[in-house]
This record gives structure tokens, sequence and C-alpha cells, in this order.
């Protein structure tokens, strides 16, 4: 078995696990990371750039090059490197545990308890949620769902097939420390500028490959998806939130977008997609779309993983065209 197909096989795996199993409930490592991540801002923090820059490369430093000692410990054995992509890809893969609350939030909110929702939508965003409507509540899942797909599916799949467990890891403990300290208050205004600034780099690619996902797994409404991609990404505060939240809202039919407010701090986001502003009804809607557009990324990063070790095996002086005179 090739490298290249172990990985696959690897990524293959891990997927599955995650759509079976979600997170563990106890000792996930994202958690042991994070609080890593905590003890060593209680001893570098200071409020400056700089500081946060040291935080932000040490811990995703160590995370990349804990996953390069991995491979070039079982580079030689595929069947090792196949189960220990495996395991690196359902540690940092969150799709099933998105699906999960996102459908947790409906059920509440089908059930008239909007004081449960607004708490149970606490464990998905970041923003006040003490005052949101059942719309709001329903726009700030579907704008969360969106988001993580890129965050926590697509992304981690581009980089698993790109770098293998180095891109897994180092990939995942960036958006980790984004969520913890890329926040623009007081605090971390400064401090966490380059792990926010990170996040966006690794991002770049794999927003764009969700996006390119939401299209292939939506044809029928492909259309309208591209439209509020190219139309309205580029108002969104986000250079890869932007992407797939407006790929969504126009698979979807629906508009995002709206005021947020995260503490002391109000931001007003323009409107993303067209047709009615989305509400409960539309979060199966777009859980269903997360599911398949998790699918359509696995599908990419095998095939482009098969495809690579085809040509690896075929030598660089495989041409499929025939040589000589016709």
């Amino acid at each position: 078995m090739s490298s290249g197909r172990a990985r696959a096989l690897g990524l293959l795996a891990g997927f599955v696990a995650d759509r079976r199993f979600g997170d563990p409930r106890r000792g996930h490592p994202v958690a042991l990371f994070g609080r890593l991540a905590t003890r060593l801002e209680e001893r570098t923090y200071a409020d400056c750039r700089g500081a946060g820059v040291t935080h932000a490369l040490v811990l995703t430093g160590a995370c990349a090059a804990l996953g390069i000692a991995v491979e070039r410990l079982v580079r030689e054995r595929p069947a090792l490197q196949a189960a220990a992509t495996a395991l690196a890809t359902w540690t940092v893969l969150g799709g099933r545990s998105l699906e999960r609350e996102a459908l947790a939030v409906h059920a509440l909110l089908a059930r008239g308890d909007l004081p449960g929702a607004r708490q149970r939508l606490t464990h998905l965003v970041g923003r006040d949620t003490s005052r949101l409507s059942a719309d709001e509540v329903a726009r700030a899942v579907v704008e969360s769902v969106a988001e993580n797909t890129s965050d926590a599916v697509t992304t981690p799949l581009w980089w698993g097939a790109v770098a293998g467990v180095p891109g897994l890891l180092g990939h995942r403990a960036a958006n980790t420390l984004d969520s913890m300290v890329g926040h623009r208050n007081r605090r971390y205004q400064r401090f966490g500028w380059a792990s926010a600034r990170l996040d966006d780099l690794l991002g770049l690619p794999g927003a764009r490959y969700g996006g390119l996902g939401v299209l292939v797994a939506a044809p029928t409404r492909a259309s309208g998806a591209w439209r509020a991609w190219r139309r309205d990404a580029r108002q969104h505060p986000s250079p890869n939130a932007g992407v797939v939240e407006a790929a969504f809202a126009g698979a979807l039919g629906v508009r995002l977008g709206g005021a947020n407010t995260y503490g002391e701090r109000v931001e007003a986001r323009a409107a993303m997609g067209d047709g009615a502003w989305v509400g409960p009804a539309h979060i199966p809607a777009a859980t269903d779309l997360a599911r398949r557009v998790g699918v359509m990324a696995l599908v990419g990063a095998v095939v482009v993983l098969e495809l690579r070790g085809r040509r690896r095996q075929a030598g660089p002086g495989f041409s499929a065209a025939p040589t000589g005179e016709s």
C-alpha cells in the first residue's frame, strides 16, 4: 500500500469515526491542548503582538512537530500510517458534534423553549445569546453550522490530504487558539492578533474548498450559492467564514447576516443570500447540507490522493500519449 493510499484510507476511517461517534465526552485531545494553551498564556501573556506571535508559533509549531515525528515513525509501515492518520482525523474533525448541537437547539425551539435554546446556543457561538429571538437563534445556528463546516470539516480534510498528520494537527491547533484568544476585545486585541491571522491564513484554501463542496452538494441551488458567494462573501468580516456562509445562504435560499453582540462590541454584518430571512425550520436543512458537503470534501481528498499516488507510481517519464512519429 502506497503512502498516499494509506493517508486516504486514514482520512476515510477518521471521517467515518467522527460520523459514528462524534467527539469523546471526556479527555478530548483538543480540550487537553486548550488547557495547555491556557497555562502557557498565564505565564507569557503581554498586551502586545510580539507575545501573541510567540504564543501562536510555539503551540502550533509543537503540534505540527508532533505530527512530523509521528509520520516519520510510521513512514515505512503503511498500516500504521493509515491508523495514525485516522486517529488524527477523528481528533480534529467536528462535523458530527456540530450537527448534534445544532439539532439540539432546533429541538428546544420546536418545543417553544426559547430560554433553553438560547443557553444551548452558547455551545456553538461566542456572541451574546441572552436576548435573541427564535429567528435570531436560528440564524446564529445556521451561520455557525456553515462556518464550522469549513473550520472543522473541509479545511482539516484539505490539510490532511496536503500535509498528512502534521497538517491535521497544526491546523487544529491554530483554529483552537483563534477560538481562545482571537477576539477583538481589550485583553486580546493585540495578543490574539497572530492567532487570528494564522487561522485565517490556514483556513483560506479549506474555506474555498468548502464553498465548492456546497456547489456540488446542492446542484439544483448551485447557481444561487455561486451568486451569493461572489456577491456577498467579501462583505463578511472574516475572509473565510464569509465564503461558506454566503454559499450556504444561496444553497438554502435564505438570507443571513445582521447585528451580533459580543460583550461590549456590536458587529453589524451585511445580508448574504436572497429570499426570506432564516428561521428555525431551516436548521435541519443546514445540517443536512453540511453533512453532504463533508462527504464531498472527503471524496475530493481521497480522489486527489489516489491520483497523486498513481502519478508517482508511473514515474517522471510517464505520458498518456504515444511517442514517436505519427
